[in-house]
């Protein structure tokens, strides 16, 4: 009886020994799958403590990042983590805002920082737990005692830009100039702009000792206030000046409240909205030609329905906008227009989109009295009749092979 003794300690041994590893599984490493409009490869090779695969079927941790204009001029990223197998208990959502003033560099580090904070709490439960080491910068400290500053430009954002192009050949010059100034106040109840720019292309063409000469200036000037009135609804007033000598109008003044209501509340418009917006007001033209209606200036009452519907979902993105608008004291007078694209995804590797846009036109009231030119055609210095305009595109990628492979190489 006794002889038995040590095989029976042995086998205890060997049951204590794989005790652990029966109750406390191993642990997973992190395979992540990222769908984002940045720059996936820095991300990969600036974060290579995880896995990055290119099939959602594939991941364990999903990453969404969606991004949007902010008030600052900059982008606002939101950035969704969904947890899969032995992670499927945890997600995470966080924000990261950019300025206009971030180099594309400063950007990208900045989003890759956010990403790591995100991963966090998938780290801790993964195979690497036991190798990590924390610490706060000094910089990160330094904004903690900073928390609270004034802002001295009170949210406002200004921009100012000039562009110049000049084009030479033997027979053909041309020449372009474009001056412009935006300003931009964005806080959580209001949103005011304003925007100022000047225009002008000229260009001549030589042909068998014929010179032809074209010239197009438009000089315009546009503001808005802008009322959050509840998480769904909002209130504004459009105004601004135009002049433009491709579309006949020696002076347009026009001045338009409007009314905008979301289905889903604002704080979701990154990922999905469906609005609706309303608009109605006055407009003076003064042409710079006798219009085909006989008229050298006109007052006018004109109103619009905008509808804009975006989703952004694991699936793909679909976005439709649609707008309709007519002159109250003329309704045969209107224009419907639809720009619309559909991304999907179809299967691993696979995506397929569509795009298309139509206008349907029968507004065009500035139009000169007369024919149009040859030149004035082909040199696109006078805009001519169409009751009509319409573009589709459509488009197809498919991805293979390594699923798994997170070396970055650049080299030529």
């Amino acid at each position: 009886m006794y002889s038995r003794l040590p095989m029976m300690k042995g086998l205890c041994f060997f049951i204590l020994l794989l005790l652990p590893i029966a109750v406390f599984p191993q642990k997973e490493s992190i395979k992540m799958f990222l769908d984002c409009n940045c720059e996936k490869r820095y991300i990969q090779q600036e974060i290579n403590f995880i896995s990055h695969v290119r099939d959602q079927g594939l991941a364990n941790v999903k990453l969404f990042i969606y991004d949007i204009a902010n008030g600052s001029g900059g982008r606002t990223y939101r950035l969704e983590f969904t947890g899969e197998g032995s992670f499927a208990d945890l997600e995470n959502e966080l924000s990261y805002d950019t300025t206009a003033n971030m180099s594309s560099d400063e950007v990208r580090k900045g989003l890759v920082q956010r990403i790591k904070t995100g991963l966090l709490k998938y780290v801790i439960q993964s195979d690497v737990a036991d190798n990590i080491d924390y610490s706060i910068t000094k910089e990160g400290l330094k904004e903690r005692q900073d928390i609270n500053f004034d802002d001295p430009w009170n949210n406002w954002i200004f921009e100012v830009r000039g562009e110049v192009d000049v084009n030479s050949e033997a027979s053909r010059n041309q020449f372009r100039y474009e001056l412009g100034f935006e300003s931009d106040r964005v806080t959580e109840k209001w949103r005011i702009r304003a925007d100022l720019e000047m225009n002008r292309f000229s260009s001549k063409f030589e042909n068998d000792g014929e010179e032809f000469a074209s010239e197009r200036e438009r000089y315009s000037g546009f503001g808005s206030v802008v009322r959050s009135l509840s998480d769904h609804w909002s209130a504004g007033i459009f105004g601004g000046a135009r002049h433009d000598t491709y579309t006949n109008l020696n002076v347009s003044l026009d001045l338009r409240p409007a009314l905008e209501y979301n289905i889903f509340p604002y704080r979701e418009v990154l990922r999905r909205e469906i609005v609706f917006a309303y608009k109605i007001g006055y407009i003076f033209n003064d042409y710079m030609e006798t219009t085909i209606f006989g008229k050298d200036k006109e007052s006018l009452f004109s109103h619009s329905v905008d509808v804009q519907l975006r989703f952004r979902q694991p699936w793909g993105n679909i976005f439709t906008r649609i707008v309709a608008s007519s002159f109250l004291n003329d309704w045969s007078k209107n224009r419907l227009q639809m720009d619309s694209y559909l991304s999907i995804r179809i299967l691993k590797g696979l995506s397929v989109r569509f795009s298309g846009d139509l206008k349907l036109i029968q507004d065009q009231i500035n139009l000169p009295a007369g024919s149009a030119s040859i030149e004035d055609v082909l040199l696109q210095q006078k805009q001519i009749a169409t009751n009509f305009e319409i573009g589709f595109g459509v488009g197809i990628s498919y991805t293979f092979g390594s699923a798994f492979n997170n070396i970055i190489n650049t080299r030529l």
